[in-house]
């Protein structure tokens, strides 16, 4: 669950729920205009089972990287139905229990603590939220606008990316460097 809520800024409460029906690892890349790989997150574990906010209902193409994981989350799925037998519950989730059964946010946090702290970080600082945090300070850091994170990340405007999400600085730093390098060019004097 890690690596695709990192890699496409899917809340946890919305990864849970996420069927393999509404998770396409192939796309269409022929058809015209080309469809890439995509995750549908449609539903949320949220009283009624809608998403957020009726922006947060989106569908998110998948970043190599998040295919890879997705991939491998159906390997390891496989194994946990062998292995459970008759015990399976098939519902049809991504991310389950060992026996096929929804995550409830109990396990999400104790799973999450535990390769919190395998990577040798203090788990009582983190929480999975840091996940879409960390998406969207590093789509910022890299150059996307705030007005494209915030639809990725289903935000109705750039307010609360910006000012809740956004952990760093760089950005802003940078842009007011750049506007006054393009007002006043030249390398200047030194004083």
């Amino acid at each position: 669950m890690w690596s695709p809520s990192l890699l496409t800024g899917a809340r946890t409460e919305e990864a849970r729920p996420l069927t393999w029906l509404h998770v396409d690892l192939d796309g269409e890349l022929n058809s015209d205009p080309p469809v890439p790989p995509s995750i549908e997150v449609w539903s949320s574990v949220r009283d009624g089972g809608d998403t957020k906010t009726k922006k947060s209902r989106r569908t998110l193409a998948l970043p190599l990287r998040a295919i890879a994981a997705f991939q491998r989350q159906q390997v390891k799925q496989a194994q946990q139905r062998a292995q459970a037998g008759d015990k399976w519950q098939e519902l049809g989730l991504v991310f389950t229990s060992a026996v096929g059964t929804e995550l409830d946010a109990a396990n999400v946090r104790r799973s999450f603590r535990r390769v919190i702290k395998a990577a040798g970080l203090n788990p009582d600082e983190w929480t999975p939220r840091e996940l879409r945090h960390s998406f969207v300070s590093l789509l910022s850091d890299g150059g996307v606008s705030l007005e494209a994170i915030a639809d990725l990340c289903g935000h109705a405007g750039t307010s609360v990316t910006e000012k809740v999400y956004r952990k760093q600085l760089r950005p802003v730093l940078l842009t007011g460097a750049i506007a006054m390098d393009r007002i006043f060019p030249g390398t200047g004097e030194r004083a």
